[in-house]
């Protein structure tokens, strides 16, 4: 199984772009996603990549922003790529298939719809 949940804040504002073959709607953005312990008293995160797809990918650049938090529900994956120069690239991502807007512990979400994937 692989099945990945994260909840955290977004890094900066989502980068939304079409394909170029089919014209499918993708969006890159990257979650800090606060560590449960801390090291010597300091907050401490991680920073993991995601990606979405069509309709996903469409309502999180709409609806979220830099410093938005945000709920992900997708898949890790693995993938490499040889640059101009030959050099080869291995990214690790979240695939996302769903994503939702999480309310902080103090206020009520918006109105934005949670979507899914499929």
């Amino acid at each position: 199984m692989n099945k990945v949940i994260l909840m955290g804040r977004l890094t900066k504002d989502p980068e939304l772009r079409y394909t170029a073959g089919n014209n499918t709607a993708v969006c890159q953005f990257t979650v800090a996603v606060d560590r449960r312990f801390k090291s010597d008293n300091q907050p401490s995160a991680d920073f993991i990549p995601v990606v979405a797809w069509r309709q996903t990918a469409e309502f999180v650049s709409k609806y979220f922003a830099k410093g938005s938090r945000i709920a992900v529900v997708g898949q890790i994956q693995t993938r490499t790529w040889d640059d101009d120069q030959g050099q080869k690239h291995y990214v690790t991502e979240v695939v996302a298939e769903e994503a939702a807007p999480v309310a902080a512990e103090d206020t009520v979400a918006e109105e934005a719809p949670v979507v899914d994937a499929e």
